[in-house]
């Protein structure tokens, strides 16, 4: 239930690596790691000490299986493991000595399992599962530190006015600038551009989750989600518009609360029409990013959309951005729409239809493609009172309520004592 872009794991390391000396065990291993989304290839030929001289010039992977059998003294072996591997690594070993007294020193040492030959499937399939369960659990000696988890929507007026731009835009700054481990979650079902903006092929990540939502998982994640870069993952859909969109909602629910275990933020681009159908989305939202465009249309839905935001989900902190800003082609100034909306607006982002096409020919985010421009600026701005307004205490009435991420670091099972296996 790794992903590589979860906080501490480097976007480098391989999910599953294994060393083991006979083909007899790797033909039992390799159907298992082919089952569970891993590359068979990874199944390596060779025990302990290829594994050692492999690893110290290569990243360790997050769950590491090594053979035993040809190691005259496992437990002294196993510190030069320790040497190369990377914090987090989670090691099962397997090996052909029955001694119980092996098994218990190996376990103390780090070793999360001790298997022994000759291997049986559910055997390597149970012990590949409790190593993504230990991989995935927070570290017993950080339980009480607690790392608050960013949620963002961002709600566009009306077509047009640049939310997806932004939802990208921020989803890249988060995830490179700030180096948060961030999810951009598109709920525009059949007509989204986040993967488009990025260059990337959607994928029937969001369509399978919304068909069979018990199978969302941190698994389910792991394999759905694309990646943009090492910190940034991108979960969308390009359903046939002659399909419509059938679900309780239960599928957004759920992939939001896997979000909060494996992200940092996430960033939620919101059709408007989604407030509608289903408000309890913004359940564990922290700010409600409106954006609008100067026009009278804008204006009334802007009133519209704050009334409904305090009405149904006063914890969030709304941020109202004017985009694709031009002064001399406004329908409304912006002191009538401030005194219209009865707030200011947070920021202004002016047009540059140039760089909003740069951006599209190299199918880049857009401050990715204009990164000096003053749209970039106030983007970047932007994300910056986001982070900010997630770490203010909370305020009156439903402010309170803000989604806090227990510690998420992984959990180190390789460090109990000196020596051992580092995690």
């Amino acid at each position: 239930m790794n992903a590589p872009w979860k906080p501490g794991t480097p976007g480098n390391r391989d999910p599953f690596a294994a060393y083991l000396c006979d083909e007899a065990a790797l033909d039992v291993l390799r159907p298992v790691v082919v089952e569970l989304g891993w590359a068979p290839e990874k199944c390596n030929k060779g025990g302990l000490r290829n594994a050692v001289q492999s690893l110290s010039v290569s990243a360790s992977p997050n769950i590491l299986m090594v053979d035993l059998s040809e190691s005259g003294d496992p437990l002294n072996d196993i510190n030069g493991l320790a040497e190369v591997c990377e914090p987090g690594t989670v090691v099962v070993a397997i090996g052909e000595v029955n001694d119980v007294r092996l098994y218990r020193d190996l376990v103390a040492s780090g070793i999360q399992d001790y298997l022994l030959k000759p291997l049986s499937t559910t055997q390597v399939r149970d012990a590949l599962n409790n190593a993504m369960a230990i991989f995935s659990a927070p570290k017993a000696n950080e339980g009480n530190k607690v790392k608050r988890h960013v949620s963002t929507a961002i709600v566009g007026t009306r077509g047009g006015v640049g939310a997806s731009t932004l939802a990208t835009s921020l989803a890249w700054l988060f995830s490179t600038a700030h180096k948060m481990p961030t999810a951009l979650l598109d709920l525009d079902i059949h007509f989204g551009t986040g993967a488009l903006a990025m260059d990337l092929e959607p994928g029937r990540g969001l369509a399978d989750a919304i068909d069979n939502p018990s199978r969302i998982d941190g698994l389910f994640i792991e394999r759905a989600m694309i990646r943009a870069n090492d910190n940034l993952a991108l979960l969308s859909a390009e359903a046939p518009i002659n399909m419509p969109l059938m679900t309780d909602g239960s599928a957004f629910l759920q992939l939001q609360e896997e979000f909060r275990h494996a992200f940092e933020m996430t960033l939620i681009d919101l059709p408007r029409n989604m407030l509608i159908n289903f408000p309890h989305l913004l359940t564990d939202v922290n700010v409600v990013l409106v954006a609008t465009d100067m026009t009278l249309a804008s204006a009334r839905d802007t009133i519209r959309i704050l009334s409904w935001l305090k009405t149904n989900a006063s914890h969030v902190t709304p941020l109202v951005v004017a985009n694709k800003v031009q002064p001399a082609a406004m329908e409304i100034s912006k002191a009538d729409f401030e005194a219209s909306i009865e707030r200011a607006i947070d920021f202004t982002i002016p047009y540059d239809q140039k760089a909003a096409a740069t951006a599209a020919k190299l199918g880049q985010p857009f401050v990715q493609a204009n990164g000096s421009s003053k749209p970039a600026a106030v983007m970047a701005q932007i994300a910056d009172r986001i982070i900010g307004s997630a770490e203010e205490p909370a305020g009156e009435e439903g402010r309170a309520k803000k989604s806090l991420l227990g510690g998420f670091d992984l959990k180190s099972l390789m460090g109990k004592k000196a020596k051992a296996p580092a995690a």
